[in-house]
């Protein structure tokens, strides 16, 4: 609720209520797809549980030839995307954390590259990062959760300074990988998940690597902001995002 607060301060406690609501729903129907995922079909996935929106901007953005960044977040069927777009013939790396307890985190693994999908660790994925770009691969990264210095940067989210992991952004400027946004969200009026596919964003490159990082992070960030704000019932307003404060400023929570 202070989450929604802090992004919603237009709203009232009845309808961040709502919203809250929503997003426990939205989590257990996760759950739920995950534990059908291993049975799902190409066929089967595309004429009942999903359809693609803009496919054509991952297409072109692989057709440049240095790589696919996909930025995305804990909106919509997070875990579901990357699986279903393996299934559908597009396997692609994920920058995930190891989960606590070893036995779930293969588990899970497991699951997710059933159909050629690959795990990069983040306590070591910046040279896996760099080698799938340079062989044209694809990877996502969820970069909407709260971060600590050197490893983020402060740039605004919902109208609050945010720290925000700023690899993703330096990865791109470097390689010259195309970065686009990427999200499943549950469509009410169709019944089914939409896997959105945005265009490849505009990433600043100049002679100020530390100022274009900064640059192309909130670049990013804005972009899953807007994402969120079409479905806020779908983002997990359940971790603290604007936990770590710039120096000097007082706690949000």
């Amino acid at each position: 609720m202070r989450n929604l607060e802090i992004a919603y301060p237009e709203k009232s406690e009845v309808e961040r209520t709502a919203i809250l609501h929503a997003v426990y729903r939205n989590l257990g129907w996760q759950l739920a797809e995950f534990c059908l995922m291993g049975r799902y079909s190409r066929r089967g996935a595309e004429d009942v549980v999903f359809r693609y929106e803009g496919l054509q901007n991952f297409e072109q953005a692989q057709q440049r030839g240095k790589g696919t960044l996909v930025l995305t977040g804990h909106l919509g069927a997070w875990e579901l995307s990357s699986f279903l777009h393996s299934l559908c013939g597009s396997p692609m790396g994920m920058v995930i954390r190891r989960l606590d307890n070893p036995l779930v985190d293969r588990f899970v693994n497991r699951i997710r590259c059933l159909h050629g999908n690959r795990v990069l660790h983040k306590d070591d994925f910046a040279r896996g990062l760099l080698r799938a770009m340079a062989a044209n691969e694809t990877v996502g990264i969820l970069m909407d959760t709260n971060m600590t210095p050197p490893q983020g940067v402060f740039v605004p989210y919902f109208g609050v300074e945010a720290c925000t992991a700023s690899g993703l952004a330096r990865v791109a400027r470097a390689t010259g990988a195309a970065v686009i946004p990427g999200f499943l969200l549950w469509s009410a009026d169709e019944k089914k998940y939409v896997l959105h596919f945005g265009r490849a964003l505009d990433v600043q490159r100049t002679e100020d690597a530390e100022a274009d990082a900064v640059a192309n992070t909130a670049l990013f960030t804005r972009t899953i902001e807007n994402y969120v704000r079409s479905a806020p019932e779908q983002w997990l307003w359940l971790h603290r995002r604007w936990k770590t404060r710039p120096a000097g400023d007082a706690g949000i929570y």
